[in-house]
């Protein structure tokens, strides 16, 4: 698809960003924004978003300041003329005033204007100003072609919205590219990072943060893991960013606690959590994340639902998001010669097998929130656990690695084509290239892995490759030094990029302002290159 925006979408954008500026974000220690009124009609100052858009539908999200109920009007032009109403949720305290409309039997392939109002509840002719974004749909016809971003990171090791840097610039950056959707790759929050008012840096300066009553602490309650969502919606650039591009979101740890997994009890010297239980931690957070982003699999507010999904993207692309945290086994040393739930659960990996041996797509972009042949450690208890899958041992596969092989196995005998796999969580950008060659377990075709992230938080050097699964980086950078700031760079996202005629799939690798780093072309058709 043609980087050029389409006509009339910059425009709009910038009539969202001015009936956003309109609007009041409530006040952080830090931010010149008041606080919000409590008199007169509802607001939505925190923006709106859309998620799990498809070729015929999607999600509406918004937060209002006070009791009200969602309207959303979409339209094909900007003007607004014909106008079809959706009349969404009554937003109340029970979700914390935010709230998500479906919408369906959308065109096709097409530029969606929509606004948000929200009404008082007792006198729905008393409306909010209304908040205005716009997104495409996935495209029925393959020549439209599909191009998207992803990264993942957000706020961590303590580096926050930094208003002397202008914030989280690197959405300003991605959303110049006007791509059709954005890919997160988890850790959309750091819920266990607080996030104090200033940081020394290695050169002598002070880095300088925006703070939240909710980002002093790590998170343990349901209104501080809902303050951790918010605090990021505060940033100017991640607004303007939701109201043009649409998500798909996937979470890791950072959303609960750091290199949890399910069953956790917190060790007692970590005072800084009065609540032991890991589960039900979880519990808040689930609901929380299910809160504040439009997610078509989870039900807003509650626990129930599930974050694994796969998202049609036109005759091109199909994107299995994975969730690689619910599901999995504790963790250990991961040398276990027999290992039936893995990182993804058994459940899990026969519906990816499934869905896979179902998709019609050229391309299968399997999004993990975590690598598979990085070293990826987990001291978080004292002991020399592994976080991710690979261990370090470049032998025949052990533990989480047997899962792994049983899928990089299905994939090859099937004969599914066009698998390519998109992750972030390493806080640094890279390229793997997998070859049965190389590697001690060989049923499987070639494939390739790529890294981004993050997108503003401390930035570490690369991680070791187990040789189990044969990888080569062929790209990398990284720090030397670990949690590089933000200030220091080494932010980054990736971009996908199909084109509509050959089919080709070609990936760069960028940095925080969007300079091209690396780029790699992929063929069509294929099950291994």
């Amino acid at each position: 698809m043609s980087p050029v925006p389409l006509p009339g979408r910059r425009s709009v954008l910038r009539g969202s960003l001015a009936a956003s500026a309109a609007l009041t974000l409530p006040a952080a220690v830090g931010a010149a924004a008041p606080a919000f009124a409590l008199s007169g009609r509802p607001k939505a100052g925190w923006g709106v978003q859309t998620g799990d858009v498809t070729a015929d539908s999607g999600l509406v999200w918004v937060r209002s300041d006070r009791p009200a109920r969602m309207v959303v009007e979409t339209s094909a032009t900007e003007s607004f003329r014909n106008a079809r109403r959706w009349h969404g949720p009554l937003l109340g305290a029970g979700s914390d005033f935010t709230g998500t409309t479906r919408l369906r039997g959308l065109p096709s392939g097409e530029q969606i204007h929509y606004r948000v109002l929200l009404a008082d509840p007792d006198d729905p002719r008393r409306t909010g100003e209304p908040v205005t974004g716009t997104f495409r749909t996935a495209p029925a016809r393959r020549r439209d072609g599909v191009r998207f971003l992803w990264s993942g990171d957000l706020a961590g090791q303590g580096w926050g919205i930094n208003p002397d840097l202008g914030g989280y610039r690197i959405y300003d950056a991605m959303g110049k590219l006007d791509p059709d959707f954005f890919l997160c790759s988890g850790d959309n929050i750091y819920a266990d990072g607080p996030i104090a008012a200033t940081a020394a840096l290695p050169d002598g300066s002070i880095w300088r943060n925006i703070t939240t009553e909710e980002k002093a602490k790590v998170a343990e309650t349901l209104a501080e893991f809902r303050g951790n969502f918010r605090y990021n919606l505060l940033d100017d650039n991640l607004r303007r960013f939701n109201a043009q591009v649409p998500s798909i979101i996937q979470w890791d740890d950072h959303e609960v606690r750091n290199n949890w997994y399910p069953g956790q009890t917190i060790l007692a010297s970590d005072t800084r959590y009065t609540e032991k239980s890991v589960d039900t931690l979880v519990g808040r957070a689930r609901r929380a994340f299910s809160e504040y982003f439009p997610i078509s699999t989870l039900r807003p507010g509650t626990r129930d639902g599930r974050v694994h999904r796969v998202l049609h993207q036109g005759p091109l692309l199909d994107v299995f998001v994975l969730d690689m945290r619910t599901y999995r086994n504790a963790n250990s040393p991961d040398d276990q010669t027999v290992d039936p739930q893995g990182i993804l659960g058994a459940e899990q990996l026969e519906w990816l097998k499934r869905e896979l041996s179902c998709s019609r797509a050229v391309w299968k972009v399997i999004a993990a929130d975590m690598p598979l042949g990085l070293v990826v450690p987990d001291a978080t208890e004292g002991r020399a656990n592994i976080e991710a899958v690979a261990q370090g041992d470049p032998g025949a596969p052990l533990g989480r690695e047997l899962q792994i092989a049983e899928l990089l196995r299905y994939i090859k005998h099937r004969r599914i084509t066009g698998t390519v796999w998109l992750t972030a969580d390493v806080h640094h950008t890279s390229a793997q290239h997998y070859q049965p060659a190389r590697a001690a377990f060989t049923d499987f075709e070639p494939f390739w892995e790529f890294v981004s992230g993050p997108l503003n938080a401390g930035a570490f050097p690369a991680s070791a490759l187990d040789g189990t699964f044969g990888p080569e980086r062929v790209f990398v950078k990284a720090p030397e030094a670990a949690n590089v700031s933000p200030a220091g760079g080494y932010q980054f996202f990736g971009e996908v990029d199909i084109d509509g005629h050959s089919g080709e799939l070609t990936v760069r690798l960028r940095e925080q302002d969007g300079t091209v780093l690396f780029t790699k072309v992929l063929q069509p058709g294929l099950v291994g290159q």
